[in-house]
């Protein structure tokens, strides 16, 4: 547990660079490496690699964090913070949220204050995330299903990820753009032409992290086609494909297509959570770097940058690791089935379609 920790500290970016340094100190003396090995890999001196094995060995994890320094007292004392604290998380009147300045106007201190508490208490009234719970009644199963995969792949076969990107619009500026100068960021203009869509089809390799794309139609037709090439890409290959839910992926047409295809098996996402779904990643960078701030005139010249972009990123590409279990899952997985059993998923009832009807 404590391994896991300090490999949790080394690899997150805004970890301080201290308890970095420490980190991989106690690492390295795990790994069996003396003082003198640890001093000269990290560049430092050994009485700085004796100091924090000795407070590792005696307090833990707690030990590698700075020890409380002298200075001036606190100001405020723990009744103004737990007010400050409570506040915080309480609605406002006449507003969405909190700000620093009307929280400070709100319990009567300076907003350097609140601000230090808030910052100090890791609350952050100005942020917001989303999250869906699944109605799938298999969530369990099918994310375990997933997940087991991506941790444990079968041996002599491949996984895949499949999805589609779909509404990727060629967009073209109606001015010219002024190029990225010091103290001045690259500028567009707010108006644009369209000039169509697209739908980006991609197979994520997980063991290495290549990228099989086709640009076509979201259709029944086109999705059996690019799983022909997939298929032929990887001849005499045991694929597992994992999928989300839509139609074309679970339809009769599909279902058909495995019948001739007995090597391939499809592993499908609980409804709404696409997050599981490591294709995701690929279409998450490609947004961010091939995307926001491109330019296209014609569909013509969109599809080819969207072939160009995956053939260039294949060149350096390096697979995803998953590294959520069964144990850091279980949290997400009972929350689910709470709300599923406090909200039961109402039966959908179909429309009648009007005919025509004859009155006597």
């Amino acid at each position: 547990m404590q391994s896991a920790q300090l490999q949790t500290w080394v690899q997150a970016p805004s970890t301080p660079q201290s308890l970095v340094l420490r980190a991989r100190i106690v690492l390295r003396a795990a790994a069996g490496e003396s003082n003198q090995q640890i001093a000269l890999g990290l560049a430092v001196p050994q009485i700085t690699v004796s100091k924090w094995r000795r407070r590792f060995s005696a307090r833990g994890l707690d030990g590698l964090h700075d020890a409380p320094r002298a200075g001036r007292p606190r100001k405020h004392g723990p009744e103004t913070w737990q007010r400050v604290q409570q506040r915080v998380c309480q609605q406002p009147e006449f507003q969405s949220r909190w700000s620093v300045r009307t929280l400070a106007r709100e319990v009567g201190l300076p907003s350097s204050t609140v601000h230090l508490i808030l910052r100090a208490s890791h609350l952050h009234p100005h942020r917001l995330r989303t999250f869906t719970f699944s109605p799938d009644p298999d969530f369990a199963a099918k994310l375990l299903d997933v997940v087991g995969l991506y941790l444990h792949p079968p041996e002599n076969a491949l996984v895949l990820c499949v999805d589609e990107k779909t509404g990727i619009q060629a967009l073209d500026r109606t001015q010219p753009l002024l190029p990225l100068r010091a103290k001045k960021p690259r500028s567009w203009t707010n108006e644009y032409v369209r000039h169509g869509t697209h739908t980006l089809l991609a197979a994520l390799e997980i063991a290495t992290g290549q990228v099989l794309g086709e640009v076509k139609r979201r259709t029944a037709v086109n999705f059996l086609r690019f799983l022909n090439q997939v298929v032929s890409n990887y001849p005499q290959r045991e694929l597992h494909v994992i999928l989300d839910n839509l139609n074309i992926h679970k339809g009769s047409a599909a279902q058909r297509w495995l019948g001739r295809h007995p090597q391939v098996h499809f592993h499908h996402t609980p409804t709404h959570a696409s997050w599981v779904n490591l294709a995701e990643c690929f279409f998450s960078i490609l947004t961010r770097r091939g995307l926001q701030q491109s330019v296209h005139r014609s569909r013509r010249e969109l599809k080819e940058y969207l072939l160009e972009f995956i053939a260039h990123y294949n060149q350096t590409s390096s697979p995803f690791v998953w590294t959520k279990g069964p144990e850091q899952l279980r949290h997400i997985i009972e929350a689910t089935q709470d709300y599923q059993i406090a909200h039961p998923r109402k039966p959908r009832h179909r429309r009648r379609r009007k005919g025509n009807t004859v009155k006597n």
